[in-house]
């Protein structure tokens, strides 16, 4: 029972990344803005969060920065697809590219001036970032190591997806919002302004996607820089966002499941111990399989997608521009 415990504890702070992507993908999308772009505004949350975290030695502004970083680089992509009309994909494809790229080149050139910060030299974030979860709560046996066992950033992240989910479903802006979605001309009629939702939507999703991307830094790779802090997390939460139906709070359980296909490369051999007789095999598969596992998946969801009539809680006008004159 432990184990299982264990394996599912890691599983859900795998997971949070793509909670973080794909939440910021469904509120883009939920106002008519298909940005494929998730992969390099995470890149760009991820290293400027991380700069200007270890600089402050604080949590909070970490989190801030990385949320305007990439809530700027939403602002390229909406000034270019919304002011301009340019094409989404191809737009969005240049925007990972762009971002990506950009993030190399800060990491480069901090690591070549000796300049790139250490987690560990900023005491008050390292220990904000560590498991020490909720006092009291977290001595439960197994529920306590499950549910309140984590550190707070995982705790924000849930949070961030359910009042995602309540601004989206419950309040008048998000209605708004899904109404420039779903008939963008329709809601201009009703006095709604199309660009503003949209302006706004793009970079609050971009700046949830910037969070993500933090997270990467100063949870999953503990501050140690390598070119591939995202390694594709923003493809895969592009590809989630049709996995939970649209849904923040679907976001959720979605990502533990990826996370959990994350987490069995080095989990695998616990599990060929633990039960030997009836997964024992797993240890005799390459870890490249595991590697490649999470994408795997992605790509099965994508054509399943594709071969299926319908799209539950798929905006009708997502990725088609609106050219107002043409109402």
């Amino acid at each position: 029972m432990n184990f299982i415990i264990n394996f599912l504890f890691y599983s859900v702070r795998s997971g949070v990344p793509y909670m973080m992507g794909t939440t910021g993908e469904i509120i883009s999308e939920k106002s008519g803005s298909l940005n494929l772009g998730v992969e390099g505004m995470m890149a760009i949350g991820a290293i400027i969060g991380y700069y200007f975290g270890c600089l402050t030695n604080s949590l909070v502004l970490s989190i801030l920065f990385a949320f305007i970083a990439g809530a700027l680089c939403a602002a390229i992509y909406a000034v270019i697809t919304v002011t301009f009309q340019a094409n989404q994909n191809v737009t969005g494809l240049s925007l990972s590219i762009f971002g990506v790229g950009l993030y190399q080149f800060i990491g480069r050139i901090l690591v070549k001036q000796n300049n790139f910060p250490n987690l560990s030299e900023s005491a008050h974030l390292k220990s904000m970032t560590m498991d020490n979860g909720i006092p009291f709560l977290k001595d439960i046996p197994y529920v306590g190591e499950l549910l309140f066992s984590y550190n707070y950033f995982v705790y924000i992240a849930i949070a961030i997806a359910i009042i995602s989910w309540i601004y989206i479903e419950k309040t008048k802006t998000g209605l708004r919002m899904k109404a420039v979605g779903e008939n963008p001309a329709a809601a201009d009629a009703c006095g709604v302004n199309v660009t503003l939702q949209k302006y706004l939507n793009i970079m609050l999703g971009g700046g949830i996607c910037g969070i993500g991307g933090v997270y990467l830094g100063l949870i999953t790779n503990i501050g140690a820089w390598n070119e591939n802090w995202i390694n594709g997390a923003g493809w895969i939460s592009i590809a989630l966002v049709i996995f939970v139906k649209w849904s923040p709070a679907k976001a959720i359980w979605g990502s533990v499941f990826f996370g959990m296909l994350q987490m069995l490369q080095s989990r695998k051999g616990d599990f060929a111990t633990e039960f030997p007789s009836i997964l024992g095999w797993l240890n005799a598969i390459p870890n490249e399989f595991y590697q490649m596992l999470p994408f795997l998946i992605t790509a099965i969801v994508l054509v399943v997608s594709s071969v299926r009539k319908k799209r539950d809680g798929q905006p009708q006008a997502c990725g088609v521009n609106y050219f107002r004159e043409e109402r």
